[in-house]
């Protein structure tokens, strides 16, 4: 068995509770939905968030929503880089796979440009 990473980014409408809870659980469906991923196959997530979202964790949707409680989930900010995309919600998740396992990754609305 091995373990892969699967990217995924997303702009974030404003820095609001609401805004961030809707980008990241539209991040995190599209990415289940294109990797048939199940809980059980979750090592670890983490979420990185541009300096200008700051308003919620986004573990917590995770959480809250999806049932991701025995699932470890860190946040921190991304790089603060000049120029780079800002509003910008990135996710990183560890899954345990097949070897033969492709990721798709995702990049949603302004986040597109990253690929």
């Amino acid at each position: 068995m091995a373990s892969k990473g699967i990217r995924g980014a997303i702009t974030v409408e404003n820095n609001s509770v609401e805004a961030l809870k809707e980008a990241t659980l539209e991040l995190l469906h599209e990415i289940i939905s294109r990797n048939n991923i199940t809980q059980d196959k979750i090592s670890h997530v983490i979420f990185t968030t541009t300096k200008d979202l700051d308003a919620e964790f986004p573990a917590k949707f995770a959480r809250l929503e999806l049932g991701w409680n025995n699932v470890a989930m860190m946040c921190f900010h991304e790089l603060d880089v000049p120029n780079s995309l800002e509003m910008c919600l990135r996710v990183l998740i560890v899954v345990n796979c097949d070897n033969d396992f492709v990721p798709q990754f995702v990049y949603s609305k302004g986040a597109s440009k990253l690929r």
